[in-house]
């Protein structure tokens, strides 16, 4: 059985919750092995903000582009079937024929760094009529009075109906901005995928 994809427990864990949800995404919860779940949140949120505390600054791009290695030789040693690549800067776009396109349409999972007030990861699960399926593990509410104003837009909508996929829908030219406004990637030196395969599915 499919997990339900989870929301993120404090202000920085986005990163290793996005990890984990990727792995939800790929895997029935029967094959997910605890030592994969342990080292995720063992080996993410490894930055220290500028008053010097651990954890506080979110997880770095080498802490994910460590991860992709050592999912990749956690796979190769315990016969896991999961297979990782992590780039960076220009490569990072989304289209039908980019690296992530394609990862999505061979039913890949795809963690990106976009921005959401602040540097932030989320989960890609799919595309459809120019637009991008993902899991934002910053939990909000429609019906929040202090819901910012920024998801006020025809280019974000809220999903409710879909808790193992997705929670956002995104248009595919917003996310490619090279500004730094809700679910935009920003500059291409910032962009960051990771993306990740269930390589029996492949």
């Amino acid at each position: 059985m499919k997990n339900l994809l989870n929301y993120q427990t404090s202000e920085y864990d986005c990163g290793p919750v996005s990890l984990l949800n990727g792995i939800r995404y790929l895997f029935e919860r029967e094959e997910i092995v605890p030592d994969l779940v342990k080292f995720i949140m063992l080996y993410c949120m490894d930055s220290y903000n500028e008053a010097g505390e651990l954890c506080k600054h979110g997880t770095s791009a080498a802490a994910m582009n460590y991860m992709a290695s050592w999912m990749n030789h956690f796979g190769r040693v315990k016969k896991f079937p999961i297979a990782c690549e992590f780039f960076t800067g220009e490569e990072v776009v989304i289209s039908p024929e980019s690296r992530i396109g394609l990862a999505l349409k061979k039913g890949g999972a795809v963690v990106v760094h976009v921005f959401l007030e602040v540097p932030h990861y989320v989960l890609l699960t799919g595309m459809e009529d120019g637009r991008v399926l993902l899991f934002d593990p910053f939990y909000e509410e429609l019906d929040d009075p202090e819901l910012d104003e920024e998801y006020d837009t025809d280019e974000i909508a809220f999903l409710l109906d879909c808790p193992k996929k997705a929670n956002r829908s995104v248009s595919m030219e917003r996310m490619n901005r090279t500004t730094k406004d809700y679910y935009e990637m920003g500059e291409y030196a910032c962009r960051e995928a990771f993306i990740m395969y269930n390589t029996t599915l492949r």
